[in-house]
């Protein structure tokens, strides 16, 4: 028989919980990578071009103020993309429109996208949800009741409004940004969703305990991409020292939630640019 949990199997206390912890959704997040037709840039009339800067500033300004979801510009380095913006909106159609009013500019004439990724801020709940389940089987309440619905809408409401912050975050002002998608292995020896919940709770709780460390040395906002993109999570640092994202990451490949289970998609790192370095970066 092939090994699909590392080890780990459930037994008959934890047959009856689900499977599936419980998630915090809040601000929808795109990001969109972008590289810019330089020839055609550099061949346009100058007096065009100081327009077209100044149209984009201008909406980059509107939009890093904006109430409710702000956008962001960051200069990329690498050969991925000169630049990539990113939008929080409370809705899809809010992030619509962000993508709308960049495309319409006329320096879009000269920018093409090279990839571009849309999630939305999770918050997963694996210890609430074990306690949870587990009172609700020692109760006798069957999974997926209406008694058992009930106690998981209260739940979800209490802890909504303990983690609004989160849910609902400001891009942060830190100068230094890394992205990167990820998902959880679900290959034939190394199965992430068939490993018991508890055991998965515990090794996110290692986890945890590694990203605690650098609190206040960086900000990580969490986003869930399932059926929205290729990947399952996308993470976004923001940082004062770049060089954090680099002991971060390291020292997390160590935990067995990533040094077992992790899988990685490409790396965007970037520095942010304001509205008045526009014409620098173009």
């Amino acid at each position: 028989m092939k090994d699909q949990g590392a080890g780990h199997r459930p037994d008959d206390t934890t047959k009856s919980i689900p499977p599936q912890p419980l998630t915090l959704e809040g601000s929808y997040i795109l990001h969109q990578m972008i590289r810019v037709r330089w020839p055609q840039w550099k061949a346009c009339d100058a007096n065009r071009r100081a327009a077209e800067i100044a149209a984009a500033g201008e909406l980059l300004a509107q939009l890093e103020a904006r109430a409710g979801g702000q956008s962001a510009l960051f200069s990329l380095l690498g050969h991925k993309g000169d630049a990539m913006l990113v939008h929080f909106r409370r809705s899809l159609e809010e992030l619509r429109e962000a993508q709308l009013q960049w495309t319409r500019l006329g320096l879009w004439d000269f920018c093409e996208y090279t990839s571009s990724y849309l999630s939305v801020v999770e918050i997963g709940l694996y210890e609430a949800s074990l306690r949870l389940y587990s009172a609700l089987a020692g109760e006798g309440i069957a999974p997926d009741s209406e008694a058992w619905k009930q106690r998981v809408d209260a739940e979800i409401t209490r802890q909504r409004q303990a983690m609004a912050p989160r849910l609902w975050p400001d891009i942060p002002a830190r100068p230094y940004v890394c992205f990167y998608p990820m998902d959880k292995r679900r290959g034939e020896s190394r199965n992430w969703y068939q490993v018991p919940i508890a055991q998965r709770g515990a090794m996110m709780r290692e986890h945890g305990v590694i990203g605690r460390k650098y609190a206040g040395l960086v900000t990580q906002i969490i986003s869930g991409s399932i059926g929205f993109d290729n990947f399952e999570w996308g993470v976004d640092l923001f940082a004062d020292d770049p060089l954090v994202f680099k002991k971060l990451v390291y020292e997390m490949r160590f935990d067995e939630a990533s040094a077992v289970y992790g899988a990685f998609g490409d790396f965007y790192t970037g520095i942010r640019v304001r509205p008045a370095e526009l014409a620098q970066l173009l």
